[in-house]
């Protein structure tokens, strides 16, 4: 069985209201400090546990903070309520069955003073309309008791902090987004890409036509010439865009490390893996993910993002329990993937499933007549920027920007 969100755990409907220290699978030698931890926004998240077993409480105030979080307990509904007064809390970890009110209508009335943040539901009576019901009262998702392992906790944990910081970055850029658009002739753009040229307004009316289709696009182009820039557009005037754009440079990170990068692990998946860590692709569930510079993807890993096309899952290193996610992907890159194909160092089938749309992004050298707005909205900016007011450019340095080749 799965959880609401994709993670599998297994049902115990009978398990017992008081469980003994063994019976909660607990391995105290939890992760170092921060171990898993990727962000800043993870790294000292507060987090409020709420559950009237001593038990549960005590475990989990030892452990979480061997993960990099602060931690305080409530023992009843009113405490943590009184609690909330006090203090400003990222996450909130409650059962489902408390003395004097249930974890939902705690959820609700924690959600109704602060809608971001991340509820998370323990139950030792795991079932369909227990999970229907969490997540209508707003739960990311529910834990079923006894844990097993203990590091499943932080895995959940860390999986909402993650999505919630890559949410709010999405936020943020959708908002610079509709600023340019009132900032900038429509004509001349779209979404943060500049350009007036025939080239670019070709490219500009082909995103418009596919960005709300699930089809594979391959941005192909120069370094520096805007292939994330379009990957964005593209995420952004889709009907995906409410979800996550999770960006990957496939040439920034060691071959040995982008399969995890990828795909996440599992604790003890190799020497290093002291807890689990949640994959880009499962981040990118219901959004998009961007693989940037693919054509220098290690050949073994290939075949593995071969799978995640063909078959929408994958498998974390060291499981062998498939995920599935419902991920479009955008690739891009600087290289010529059908040299490197005749030349072995790219997969063919890998290539044909990446380019079912290819949009070539032209060098600024391609289109020149885009050079004066270009020069216009950087001035503009770093007028903005650095408190200038330099009026313009003289005749003689366009001339210079022209030429340059």
């Amino acid at each position: 069985m799965l959880s609401p969100r994709g993670l599998p755990y297994t049902f115990r409907s009978h398990a017992p209201r008081i469980l003994p220290r063994k019976a909660l699978g607990i391995a105290m030698t939890a992760a170092p400090v921060g171990s898993s931890v990727e962000s800043g926004d993870n790294r000292r998240a507060h987090i409020l546990v709420v559950d009237d077993e001593e038990i549960i409480c005590t475990t989990l105030a030892r452990f979480l903070p061997s993960c990099g979080y602060r931690v305080q307990i409530a023992t009843s509904s009113q405490e943590a309520l009184k609690l909330r007064e006090e203090h400003a809390f990222d996450v909130l970890l409650t059962d489902f069955r408390l003395p004097d009110m249930d974890g939902i209508e705690l959820a609700r009335r924690f959600k109704a003073g602060d809608p971001e943040i991340i509820v998370l539901l323990m139950t030792a009576h795991g079932t369909i309309e227990n999970a229907v019901e969490a997540m209508r009262a707003g739960a990311w998702d529910y834990l079923v008791k006894p844990f097993r392992p203990l590091d499943e906790v932080h895995q959940r944990i860390a999986l909402a902090l993650e999505h919630r910081r890559l949410a709010r970055e999405n936020a943020v850029l959708r908002k610079e987004n509709q600023t340019l658009h009132g900032q900038v002739k429509t004509k001349y753009r779209f979404e943060n890409i500049l350009g007036q040229s025939e080239p670019m307004q070709e490219i500009f009316r082909l995103v418009e036509k596919v960005a709300d289709s699930d089809s594979t696009i391959l941005v192909l182009g120069e370094s520096g010439t805007g292939k994330e820039l379009v990957a964005r557009a593209i995420h952004y005037n889709s009907h995906r865009r409410r979800n996550l754009l999770v960006p990957v440079n496939c040439g920034a990170i060691p071959g040995e490390l982008l399969e995890s990068e990828l795909f996440g692990h599992v604790k003890g998946a190799f020497t290093g893996a002291v807890s689990g860590r949640i994959g880009r692709f499962h981040l990118a569930d219901q959004g998009t993910i961007f693989l940037d510079e693919i054509g220098d993807m290690p050949p073994a890993l290939q075949v593995k993002i071969l799978r995640v096309l063909q078959e929408q899952e994958f498998e974390p290193v060291g499981s062998n329990k498939p995920i599935k996610v419902n991920v479009r992907v955008i690739a891009a890159t600087n290289q010529d993937l059908e040299t490197a194909v005749r030349e072995k160092r790219f997969r063919e089938d890998l290539f044909y499933r990446l380019n079912v749309i290819p949009i070539r992004i032209p060098p600024l050298r391609e289109r020149r007549d885009d050079i004066p707005i270009l020069l216009r909205h950087f001035l503009d900016v770093f007028n903005q920027e650095k408190e200038k007011e330099v009026k313009g450019i003289t005749d003689e340095t366009m001339r210079i920007f022209q030429q340059y080749d």
